[in-house]
């Protein structure tokens, strides 16, 4: 006759894990305290005036190739104090910097001819801690994303002409303004200096016909 010792032997074996689960309600304190830390960004001075989703490649000048440098959210930043405007875009996953440089107003960018949903510019880009110059393409997930980065680019670089043009312009305008007055001014003068001389040559004239013209005295 078969013992069922084993078997039960085995029942309590498959219980006895169970026992280690078992909560006894002991607290272990933590080894080691962790802080908050204040992550800077570099990004505290500026507002973002754009932040779009993308997909962001450089051209290749040695393999002649278009690379991929990542996918991540595209941002058009505007100093608080300064005005400027930089273009930033990070991996979305390891938040790395993979398009870093200002917007000037030099810069224009195109529409890609084979695909309406990218557009393509040239920078001197410092993502890589050094400046480069690079061809960049951008790719969006609609047209209207891709118009609408277009035309904020556009209009960012067309907002840092002015303030030098202007500047100038106005003061051209100053300068003109200043000769012209310069100039009436001198005209007038002239003009009052030949009156006053044609005055005194037409009194002169007529002192002179008066004298010629008196009788002469009987003695």
């Amino acid at each position: 006759m078969a013992s069922k010792e084993p078997e039960h032997e085995h029942r309590e074996d498959q219980e006895a894990p169970a026992a280690e689960d078992e909560d006894t309600g002991a607290q272990v304190a933590p080894i080691v305290k962790l802080e908050e830390v204040a992550v800077s960004t570099g990004e505290e001075n500026e507002d973002p005036i754009l932040d779009l989703k993308s997909k962001l490649y450089r051209f290749d000048k040695e393999g002649n190739q278009w690379k991929e440098r990542g996918a991540g959210t595209v941002k058009l930043l505007k100093h608080k104090e300064t005005g400027k405007v930089r273009l930033v875009m990070r991996q979305s996953k390891t938040l790395k910097i993979c398009a870093n440089h200002l917007v000037l107003p030099t810069m224009t960018v195109q529409e890609h001819a084979g695909n309406d949903k990218s557009c393509l510019w040239h920078a001197s880009d410092y993502a890589d801690g050094e400046l480069k110059d690079e061809l960049f393409c951008i790719r969006f997930a609609s047209v209207e994303n891709c118009k609408t980065f277009m035309q904020m680019f556009q209009e960012v670089a067309e907002s840092q002409k002015p303030k030098e043009e202007n500047k100038d312009a106005s003061d051209a305008a100053g300068q003109l303004e200043k000769l012209s007055f310069q100039e009436k001014a001198g005209e007038e003068k002239a003009v009052a200096k030949k009156e006053e001389k044609e005055t005194k040559v037409d009194t002169e004239k007529a002192d002179t016909g008066k004298k010629d013209g008196e009788p002469a005295s009987s003695t």
